[in-house]
């Protein structure tokens, strides 16, 4: 199978049953799932539909209790946790819900972080993080605090933080959920604007306004896919050229 033919990520029979207090919670029901290189997904479904826990299980965070994920036509089944942590660097980018910025780090180094982590020398990851922050519309904020940002800025911070490394998946868990309408509409522009430069983009959402943005939407209810649906389809993506940088005017 060719690189351009191989999904960015596959699932096969996930299932992830919670265990607490009560009667075990079945989240994940024998789910498979494919996402293709440059597609943006939605997957919606009410509060305790699972959704989040699938998107877990699809980054590493929680592990199935059955099934595999395949990242790039490579399984993962004997990834452990360094392992993961490392694709989560390189990888896949990862979006939450309450921005899970370092409260004690400046922007800026909340930003370039990642990119440390993986690697890259100071002066890049300095010059990656410039780059996203000005983009993102936060120039200046480098030396703030994130408690000293808005709702709004502070996903953001957290959106420049995922895609520093550039990662071929983001990974975006309710990142509009703790966000006023404005903030919202923020977060569905820049998701938009990284999609059509190419950005293979999976998204867990209950906001039919940030679904509306993806090109298939899937429903998600009591731990199974209920629909999977190709929505009407935009401008092609635009893609990097040889110098690896993407370009779009708004």
């Amino acid at each position: 199978m060719s690189e351009s033919t191989t999904p960015v990520l596959r699932a096969e029979g996930l299932v992830k049953t919670h265990h607490g207090e009560g009667a075990p919670a079945h989240a994940v029901r024998g789910v498979d799932l494919r996402v293709a290189r440059g597609e943006f997904v939605a997957i919606t479904g009410p509060s305790g539909a699972g959704k989040s826990t699938l998107l877990h299980l699809l980054g590493g965070l929680q592990r199935p209790d059955a099934g595999s994920v395949w990242l790039d036509g490579e399984r993962t089944d004997g990834y452990g946790e360094a392992r993961w942590a490392v694709e989560r660097r390189k990888r896949i980018g990862i979006v939450f819900q309450f921005f899970n910025l370092v409260s004690d780090l400046s922007v800026a180094d909340n930003v370039e972080l990642p990119a440390l982590l993986a690697g890259v020398p100071p002066k890049k990851a300095r010059a990656g993080r410039k780059e996203l922050l000005a983009e993102l519309g936060l120039e200046g904020k480098g030396r703030s605090m994130p408690g000293e940002l808005s709702g709004g800025e502070q996903q953001r911070v957290a959106l420049a933080r995922a895609l520093v490394n550039h990662p071929p998946l983001l990974l975006a868990d309710e990142p509009a959920g703790s966000l006023d309408s404005r903030g919202t509409r923020e977060v569905m522009r820049l998701l938009s604007r990284f999609h059509q430069r190419g950005q293979t983009i999976l998204l867990v959402t209950h906001d039919a306004r940030l679904a509306s943005a993806a090109d298939r939407v899937i429903s998600f209810f009591d731990g199974r896919i209920a629909d999977d649906a190709a929505l009407d389809a935009g401008p092609p993506p635009r893609r990097a050229g040889a110098s690896g940088v993407l370009e779009l005017k708004d």
